[in-house]
């Protein structure tokens, strides 16, 4: 097996264990336990312990951007867009993967000059660039404005949903917002 095709395996069984399990505060030595490898080993194939969460969450970011083809497909509006990625961040089998986002995000805004300078706003500047595409018109203000609400709405919500797991009162907000 080469290096790369054992890197990804070993990132789908991580993957795998972070959706189930969680990651945040985690150390490497169980979880390479857990997906039958080594901390060096991972190490190795990731860098560092922040190398493997930015790999994971470039997974889930796999499985968004699929979903987002799928109603691309469909002809999809901005708000459909948005109704089915939030279904996705909604999905109790993506917390924990999200929890670990979170921490990754705010780590960003904490640390500025840390291993996780700049991931914030990236975030933010890929998806209102992913959103875009779904809008009839996403040139000007107007529409930058809108899926820049958008993009609020479903972090907001997301933020809501892991501090509360209120997923049915959290839903019908994020319904009534996509819905004006």
């Amino acid at each position: 097996m080469t290096e790369s095709a054992r890197k990804a395996e070993l990132l789908e069984h991580a993957y795998r264990h972070a959706q189930a399990h969680g990651l945040v505060g985690m150390s490497l030595r169980p979880l390479a336990e857990a997906v039958g490898s080594s901390p060096r080993v991972l190490l190795f194939l990731f860098g560092s312990k922040d190398g493997l969460v930015r790999a994971l969450l470039a997974r889930s970011r796999q499985d968004e951007l699929t979903l987002l083809d799928g109603v691309r497909r469909d002809g999809g509006t901005l708000a459909e867009a948005a109704s089915r990625l939030w279904r996705w961040l909604a999905s109790p089998e993506h917390r924990n993967v999200l929890a670990l986002w979170t921490e990754a995000y705010a780590r960003s805004l904490i640390e500025p000059d840390g291993a996780w300078a700049g991931f914030a706003e990236q975030t933010v500047n890929d998806w209102l660039s992913l959103l875009g595409g779904f809008q009839a018109k996403s040139d000007g203000d107007e529409a930058a404005a809108e899926r820049t609400f958008v993009l609020a709405v479903l972090r907001g919500a997301l933020l809501d949903l892991l501090a509360t797991g209120d997923r049915t009162r959290v839903t019908r907000a994020v319904e009534i917002h996509l819905g004006r």
